[in-house]
């Protein structure tokens, strides 16, 4: 069975900066893909950061120079460093593996 577990959202003021985590049992990010998506009120689920199975990334142009995903293999986790926040990016952000696996979520809120 597998889950992931988003943690690391939380509020913060325009400007700052967040890591979010994603961590994995039930299968191996170091042979699967992970993707981290994210959802506003009242919009449909965009993608933001993803990095393939042999760790080619694509950011969303909205993100891009902003975010950075990363794999750590050993902790079978999947992160997401945000910088420079904007209110923009408040959403509920979601983790997503191999394709179809996806995480509960974790709110990202950024306001001042």
């Amino acid at each position: 069975q597998v889950q992931l577990v988003e943690s690391g959202g939380g509020l913060v003021q325009p400007g700052g900066s967040l890591r979010l985590s994603c961590a994995a049992s039930g299968i191996d990010f170091s042979i699967n893909s992970a993707g981290w998506y994210r959802q506003a009120p009242g919009k449909e689920r965009e993608s933001v950061a993803f990095v393939s199975s042999v760790g080619s990334i694509k950011y969303a142009d909205s993100v891009k120079g902003r975010f950075t995903i990363s794999r750590d293999n050993a902790k079978n986790t999947v992160y997401l460093q945000m910088n420079s926040l904007k209110p923009e990016d408040t959403a509920v952000y979601y983790c997503k593996a191999a394709g179809f696996h996806w995480g509960q979520g974790t709110q990202v809120t950024v306001s001042s």
